[in-house]
């Protein structure tokens, strides 16, 4: 049999406890394995260009041309598991554990590898903590400048049947790696600084129903949202976004882990439960890199004290991390709320019903919100979320009247702002209709606007973002993007198929078709994200590949149209979204 010796990037991983989990449930633990192998695991292998060496029963070796590839490949599966594994009970959860190493292998006719290179990442993998990725020394030092990860030196390590001991680092996942580009001047560095988080930086778990009632989940999760819309205002914290923290919803967590996970060093969390009119919250802060307790209390209130509590508990927050607030970050705190609790608790139905995007939803949580107006017609939280529904009707088309959806947004949303100008999320609402309205300079307006009052709301640097591309400013949209993401960890894919639009309108075509790919991995039945794949394919004469995805394009929606795309869109300048007809044009998918 020929063999041949090359230098390559090797990934072993298996599962955690595999025996365990087949002996208690065999069928539905390779069901699962199977799943994650076909909608998570393969798919990703194939977007970073890896090759399957081979399937080792619960595990897998696989071949990668870089390093780089290697570590965003396990860095994209870690965090898929995290969604996946959200709501599983600790004992039924399938995690990972994964090795990295660069080394010379021994290919042999049939494409199997063998050597230290693959029995080093084989031991690596072994010594990795469950849901983490363990690099040598060797696969470390190809990273490092190369993407923003975050790792523990576990120094000189012996690993089982290797002579000398090996430098490992373990990688943190939980955020996405991200490839370092050179700071573009622009916008303030202190506004979209991408540093890593400060040492005053909190995530608010979802507070725990403690009701006895199902139906009373979005009273406790409304709650959280609140806190940490309060705490985000706080210009000396670094505040993880609702999306984020919420990824360990209904999980027994580790508070340390979720710290690691999250890059925070205090975590809150707490209980709710309301019981006739009455309602009980408790809450504890906790240290996240010891896991000691700075403060706990439970409050026993009637539901009309609901405010005074969370505004309670965001006093004893600052108070426990001595945060000296300055006078702009009184002001922001001190907030008008509603005295009707029956237009509160719609506000807090109608909100969790939108964060669903989904059209019945939709539809749902706009009739809560209307009738949160009815009950307090000076109630601006209600009216800004009214607006954003009526958005999602404009963008999506789920309504009959979805062409009066836009009108309709920007009524709602202007009467939020001259209710409470000091609301965030008027603001943020503001700001879309003013982009969608093609009035560019009073949506960037609003996005800073927003900032200003939250400094640590991620949907304000995400405005921030989509509004400088679409008026063409693509490296400033950048920035906004990395402080979005920075914020919110666990981001929306969406997130992902914006900063690729904004590299594509830089013309950095290469770097935009692989974020385009990771949003695939995410979200196949994406139809914008394959457009503009084809378009970045187009522009690199890479045809066939351009037809391939143009092709899928119509298999995920046949309603797709491009003409309808380019009236929607906000660009400024519509050479800018000519950009992307052109690529299509030179792979010859479009003659127009």
């Amino acid at each position: 049999m020929s063999e041949s010796r090359k230098l390559a990037a090797i990934l072993a991983a298996d599962v955690v406890g595999y025996s365990r989990l087949a002996s208690a449930d065999e069928d539905r633990t390779l069901a699962r394995l199977r799943a994650l192998r076909s909608d998570l695991i393969d798919p990703t292998i194939a977007v970073y260009n890896g090759r399957m060496v081979k399937r080792t029963g619960d595990g897998a070796l696989v071949e990668f041309r870089s390093v780089v590839d290697a570590v965003r490949c396990a860095i994209e599966v870690q965090n898929g598991m995290v969604e996946r594994n959200a709501g599983v009970p600790e004992d039924r959860r399938i995690e990972f554990r994964i090795g990295i190493h660069l080394g010379d292998v021994v290919e042999e006719s049939d494409g199997d590898l063998m050597g230290d290179g693959v029995n080093i990442a084989s031991r690596l993998e072994g010594v990795a903590a469950p849901g983490t990725i363990c690099l040598s020394e060797d696969a470390y030092r190809q990273v490092k400048t190369r993407l923003d990860v975050s790792v523990s030196d576990l120094g000189d390590t012996q690993l089982k049947n290797i002579a000398e001991p090996i430098r490992v680092y373990s990688l943190r996942v939980g955020t996405a790696a991200h490839a370092k580009a050179p700071v573009t001047p622009g916008l303030s560095e202190a506004l979209l600084s991408t540093a890593a988080p400060p040492q005053l930086s909190i995530a608010v778990l979802p507070f725990a129903n403690m009701s006895g009632d199902t139906e009373q989940e979005y009273f406790a999760d409304g709650i959280s949202e609140d806190i940490i819309t309060a705490l985000s205002k706080l210009s000396q914290l670094f505040v993880i976004a609702r999306n984020s923290s919420f990824t360990f919803k209904g999980r027994n967590v580790n508070v340390q882990e979720v710290g690691r996970n999250l890059g925070v060093h205090y975590v809150l969390e707490g209980s709710v439960r309301k019981s006739g009119n009455r309602v009980r919250i408790t809450a504890q802060l906790i240290d996240a890199t010891t896991g000691g307790h700075l403060w706990a209390e439970r409050f026993d209130r009637n539901l009309t004290d609901i405010f005074a509590v969370q505004d309670d508990v965001t006093q004893q927050i600052v108070d426990a991390l001595a945060l000296n607030l300055t006078k702009g970050d009184q002001q922001r705190l001190a907030t008008e709320q509603t005295g009707n609790l029956d237009a509160y608790d719609c506000f807090l139905h109608g909100r969790e019903q939108l964060w669903r995007f989904t059209k019945a939803e939709n539809i749902k949580g706009r009739e809560l919100l209307q009738r949160a107006v009815e009950f307090d017609p000076k109630f601006a939280p209600a009216y800004a979320f009214l607006a954003f529904a009526n958005i999602l009707d404009y963008a999506n088309q789920w309504s009959s009247s979805w062409s009066n959806a836009m009108a309709q947004a920007e009524m709602f949303a202007a009467r939020a702002v001259a209710l409470d100008d000091r609301y965030p999320y008027a603001h943020w609402a503001l700001g879309i209709v003013e982009l969608y309205s093609r009035r560019h300079e009073a949506a960037i307006c609003s996005a800073k606007r927003l900032i200003a009052l939250a400094p640590n709301l991620a949907e304000g640097h995400e405005n921030l973002g989509y509004a400088l591309h679409y008026s063409g400013k693509p490296e400033d949209a950048l920035r906004c993007f990395d402080r979005a993401m920075a914020l919110n960890p666990y981001y929306p894919d969406v997130y992902l198929h914006f900063q690729a639009q904004a590299m594509f309108q830089l013309r950095r075509y290469e770097e935009a078709i692989g974020v385009l790919r990771r949003r695939l991995v995410r979200n196949p039945s994406t139809d914008v994200s394959r457009v503009l794949l084809a378009a970045s394919y187009g522009h690199l004469g890479r045809f066939e590949e351009a037809r391939r995805e143009w092709q899928e394009v119509f298999r995920v929606n046949p309603q797709y149209s491009l003409e309808h795309r380019r009236k929607v869109l906000p660009y400024k300048d519509p050479n800018d979204f000519e950009l992307i007809v052109d690529g299509l044009r030179k792979a010859g998918l479009v003659s127009t």
